[in-house]
């Protein structure tokens, strides 16, 4: 039976159908990682200067430096750990799927 978009057998999809879709699943990826980078940062922001610099003024002290230093450098390792373990487990799971 012929439909709207050709054939309705389940045969695979063209293969310049299937970059297009891989480059759009690339594209999705790229903007989602920038946009969970900035939320890590705004984050991060806003939690470490509310935790170091207690009385804002026109410059940073030197422990407020020391403190927003250690606290980014925190949050850095935290979010590089938890990152490692989630790529590990999809990868897992991935390849649990394919060989089900």
């Amino acid at each position: 039976m012929s439909g709207f978009f050709g054939s309705s057998s389940s045969s695979a999809p063209p293969p310049e159908m299937a970059s297009r879709k891989q480059a759009f699943i690339d594209s999705y990826r790229q903007e989602m990682a920038l946009t969970n980078a900035q939320e890590l940062m705004n984050k991060c922001n806003e939690k470490c200067f509310a935790k170091c610099v207690t009385k804002p003024g026109s410059s940073l002290s030197s422990s407020e430096q020391s403190c927003l230093s250690n606290c980014l450098q925190r949050y850095m390792e935290a979010f590089n750990i938890v990152s490692r373990t989630y790529v590990a487990r999809v990868q897992k799971e991935r390849l649990s799927d394919t060989t089900s």
